[in-house]
């Protein structure tokens, strides 16, 4: 749980430290000037904008919310996204090309598991694990009790008179 917990808190934070990575790894491993071009205007702004709308769509799920807690297939999705974009800021030319593209393929993917997770726990027949206290334990809520039915009044019955002529 704790490793969940890390990695709902790290989702934000890798919007601006991932990019960052990618220009410091440009001038640092000597990439070069279109390397330099590729990052300022390809890289740095397709991760940032992929990460924040990936965290955007792991966050709006009710139980990433409630548990404050991604789930094992973000964590495995997420690691394997971030690791493939270290991996490019290491600019190493025998094996930039297939890093960057797992790490489109692997983002692609990732933008697919999240959005399936939050429309699957969207869909109405959907139950939804509540959790109380320090102690993790899930429940089913209790169905609400049902209504009483109507009590029997006495009925008063108004008949109209035809009017006086």
């Amino acid at each position: 749980m704790w490793l969940r917990r890390v990695f709902f808190g790290w989702l934000f934070p890798a919007a601006f430290i991932l990019p960052l990575w990618l220009l410091i790894g440009w001038g640092v491993f000597q990439a070069g000037g279109w390397a330099f071009v590729w990052v300022i205007f390809l890289a740095i702004p397709s991760v940032f904008v992929g990460q924040l709308a990936l965290t955007l769509l792991v966050r709006a799920r009710g139980t990433v919310r409630a548990q404050r807690a991604v789930s094992w297939w973000d964590v495995a999705g997420f690691t394997l996204w971030h690791g493939l974009t270290i991996a490019c800021g290491f600019f190493n030319p025998a094996w930039f090309w297939a890093a960057f593209a797992g790490a489109v393929l692997v983002g692609i993917g990732l933008f697919w598991l999240t959005l399936r997770e939050l429309l699957g726990e969207a869909r109405p027949g959907t139950v939804v694990l509540r959790t109380t206290g320090p102690d993790p334990t899930a429940y089913i809520p209790p169905p609400a009790p049902p209504r009483q039915a109507a009590t029997e009044h006495d009925v008063i019955v108004i008949t109209e008179r035809p009017p006086a002529s």
